[in-house]
């Protein structure tokens, strides 16, 4: 297991991540913020689905799902229809304008990435994509709350670092 210190470095390097998500959100279209283009990206990465399917892949409310999927819909970017199954429910699906607009958000993001990483090697790229992953598939199989760390001694509570984001 790692040491304090080197989570704490995580914690930080975290933090300081945002600035990284800044510059991709800068470069979405003006008419395609970063929750539309994230449930483009989910309905091309995972197909046709149903809106609660979206929300719990979001990991956000309904409503707050409902609002990104108008904003798309408004556009023609997705199509909603009535599930078969269910025809209270609705299937979500891209258009071809979606996937239009899907494409060049990841054109314009790979052209950033390249342009920013230009000096790494393919290794390393490959390397932090492979640990992000991983990352992410840690986090995936906690749904619930996060367990509450032990109470620090007395003497840890002082150099305690709070977990910010950004």
């Amino acid at each position: 297991m790692a040491e304090k210190a080197q989570y704490e470095e995580l914690v930080r390097q975290f933090s300081a991540f945002g600035a990284v998500k800044r510059e991709m959100g800068r470069l979405l279209p003006s008419d395609c913020p970063s929750g539309s283009a994230a449930v483009l990206t989910l309905l091309g990465r995972h197909g046709d689905m149903r809106m609660s399917k979206l929300a719990e892949l979001l990991a956000v409310d309904m409503s707050v799902t409902s609002r990104h999927v108008a904003h798309v819909a408004e556009r023609g970017w997705i199509e909603r229809s009535p599930d078969p199954a269910d025809k209270r429910s609705r299937i979500l699906r891209l258009t071809p304008e979606g996937q239009g607009r899907l494409d060049d958000i990841g054109e314009r993001t790979s052209q950033m990435l390249a342009h920013r990483l230009s000096d790494w090697s393919d290794d390393e790229v490959g390397q932090l994509s492979l640990l992000m992953a991983r990352l992410r598939a840690s986090f995936d199989d906690c749904r619930g709350p996060a367990p509450r760390p032990p109470a620090p001694s007395g003497d840890e509570q002082s150099t305690r670092t709070p977990a910010t984001t950004t």
